[in-house]
């Protein structure tokens, strides 16, 4: 291969306004680990962690990115199963760098094969938000991930609009689950298609809300926004032996004494876990590969609203600057040819 790899490199956790946000960085195309795979990336999505780990940023710089699709070009001595023109899906780890780049190397025991036809951004927009929702439903939350396995269990979701939100929701349907959600009203629509059977006002008060609907109590709550303020309505709804998880750090110390009487646990749900403490790792194909099972079965859609083409700058700045804003409902992709 005669091409460069071509990366934007976040610096220093500066404004997305500032001139040097971004470096735009040519090297050679990285060498395959024995492990790896070389991967030629054709899309990604954004996600709350890439603005977060770039807002972290002090003296440092970061290739960030932590889902994406593209073609295999290369492949390590150990590596089985893969070959060189594979379509293939990943979500990365924070240890490495990531896919906000042309040519990059990734552990194959993260990467799944796609052998259905689909479009890029879909295919873009599945890892990451995918692997958080089956991680919170079916490893923290103790659901059966097979079809209507878990009728008549309710679950309140906290959120439901956004990436992880929407992958949640459908995914909690398919097995069977009722599922409630908040969201803003204009997202009602947005909600309905995607699983949910009651959706809430984020405004109003979520306990009188549920109840009207006709429960009284939930068996298991997402909350995919600071769980902070959620608490004592969390509390409130959760039934006696219930689950509630999060994703988010929490903003303030959270008092769990009240949980206590109902035997209810409280999880929190990050998907690098398994990739930073070297825990399950194997599982994160396996979930991609029943992912993109649901996908190409209509259960699940990838939820993509923003997508943008080609990948350069100006195109990145413009969809984090869309994540930060906090009102993002469903998924941003970019895609197509690199450029500096």
């Amino acid at each position: 291969m005669t091409e460069d790899n071509l990366a934007f490199v976040a610096l220093g956790g500066q404004p997305l306004t500032a001139a040097n946000s971004f470096a735009i960085v040519k090297s050679a195309i990285p060498t395959p680990n024995d492990n790896d795979l070389i991967i030629k990336v054709a899309g990604f999505s954004l996600n709350p962690v890439d603005d977060k780990r770039r807002l972290a940023l002090k003296d440092q710089q970061l290739i960030l990115g932590y889902d994406a699709v593209g073609t295999v070009v290369a492949v390590g001595p150990d590596v089985q199963n893969f070959t060189v023109g594979d379509q293939v899906i990943y979500s990365g780890t924070t240890k490495r760098a990531g896919s906000y780049q042309k040519f990059q190397s990734v552990a194959a025991n993260l990467v799944t094969k796609v052998t259905q036809k689909a479009a890029v951004t879909d295919l873009a927009a599945l890892p990451l938000v995918g692997l958080t929702a089956w991680e919170l439903l079916f490893e923290r939350l103790n659901f059966i991930p097979q079809h209507n396995a878990n009728l008549g269990k309710t679950l309140l979701v906290i959120n439901g609009a956004g990436g992880v939100g929407s992958m949640l929701t459908q995914l909690a349907a398919w097995a069977g689950l009722t599922v409630l959600a908040t969201a803003s009203p204009q997202n009602n629509d947005w909600l309905t298609k995607r699983g949910v059977k009651v959706a809430i006002d984020y405004h109003d008060d979520i306990v009188s809300a549920v109840r009207q609907n006709g429960f009284q109590q939930i068996d298991a709550i997402a909350a995919l926004y600071d769980p902070t303020p959620y608490m004592a309505a969390m509390t409130e709804l959760i039934a006696p032996f219930g689950q509630i998880a999060t994703i988010v750090t929490p903003t303030a110390p959270l008092n769990l004494a009240p949980l206590q009487p109902k035997s209810v646990s409280f999880n929190f749900e990050r998907m690098f876990t398994k990739t930073d403490y070297n825990v399950n790792v194997a599982s994160t194909g396996t979930i991609l590969s029943n992912l993109l099972g649901l996908y190409a079965t209509g259960y699940l859609s990838a939820s993509v609203t923003t997508a943008l083409s080609p990948i350069n700058l100006a195109n990145l700045k413009t969809g984090l600057n869309a994540l930060e804003s906090g009102h993002q409902v469903g998924k941003i992709v970019l895609s197509g040819e690199f450029e500096a």
